[in-house]
C-alpha cells in the first residue's frame, strides 16, 4: 500500500489563529484578517502559485483597511509557524521503516515551501513530493491527485491518502483514491492497524 500525506495539520503545524494573535491583539481586527486572508480566494490562489505574495500583501490590505505593514508581517510569519508535529515525524519513519512507499500532496505557497525544504530533515523519507504552488493545481481539485498518481505510477486502489480536511478527502476518492481522515499520529496509527496495514 502507497501511503500519502498531507503536510499542514498532519505533519506540520497549520494554526491560522495562532499566526493572527502573533500578529495581532484586537479581537475584530483578528477576525477581520482572519476572514481577509485566510479565508480569501487569494490564499488558494497563493497556494496555487499564480500570486505573488507582495501582491497578496497589496491586496489583503486593501480589502480589509489594515496597514500593508502589518499583512506583511503576517504572511512573512507563516513560513516559520510550519513547525513540525514530532509525534507525526516518528510515525513516518516507523511506517518508511516498514517498507511503505511514502509520498505527501501538499498545499503550499511558494515561500512556505521553500523555508521547510530547509528547516526540516523528515524530506528524506519520501518517495516523491506534489506541491501546488509547483503545479499551478491545488486540492480538492481533480488534477492534481491525478497528477499524484501519473508522476510516481500509482495504482488508486493500492494508495491511501490521509487528510485533515475533509473536502479534500472526498475529492481523492472520487479520483479512486482510498482515504483516511487525519487527526493525529495516534489516531492514524490505530486506523492504520485496523486496516490490517501495520
Amino acid at each position: 500500500m502507497n501511503l500519502v500525506f498531507d503536510l499542514g495539520g498532519v505533519v506540520l503545524r497549520w494554526d491560522p489563529d495562532a499566526i493572527i494573535a502573533g500578529v495581532f491583539s484586537d479581537p475584530k481586527i483578528r477576525a477581520k484578517v482572519k476572514q481577509g486572508v485566510f479565508a480569501d480566494p487569494d490564499w488558494l490562489e497563493l497556494d496555487r502559485g499564480t500570486l505573488d505574495r507582495e501582491d497578496a500583501i497589496r491586496r489583503a490590505a486593501k480589502r480589509t483597511g489594515v496597514a500593508e505593514s502589518e499583512i506583511r508581517e503576517l504572511l512573512y510569519s507563516v513560513p516559520a509557524s510550519l513547525v513540525a508535529f514530532p509525534d507525526s515525524v516518528d510515525l513516518l519513519y516507523r511506517l518508511k521503516a516498514k517498507g511503505f512507499p511514502l509520498y505527501c500532496l501538499s498545499n503550499m505557497h511558494l515561500a512556505s515551501l521553500e523555508h521547510i525544504q530547509r528547516a526540516h530533515r523528515f524530506w528524506e523519507v519520501f518517495s516523491g513530493t506534489v506541491f501546488s504552488c509547483s503545479l499551478n493545481l491545488c486540492k480538492p481539485e481533480p488534477a492534481i491527485y491525478e497528477h499524484l498518481l501519473r508522476a510516481f505510477g500509482l495504482k488508486p486502489s493500492e494508495t491511501l491518502f490521509m487528510d485533515d480536511v475533509q473536502v479534500n478527502l472526498d475529492a481523492a476518492a472520487r479520483v479512486g483514491l482510498r482515504t483516511m481522515r487525519f487527526e493525529n499520529a495516534t489516531q492514524c496509527e490505530r486506523e492504520l492497524r485496523a486496516l490490517g496495514l501495520i
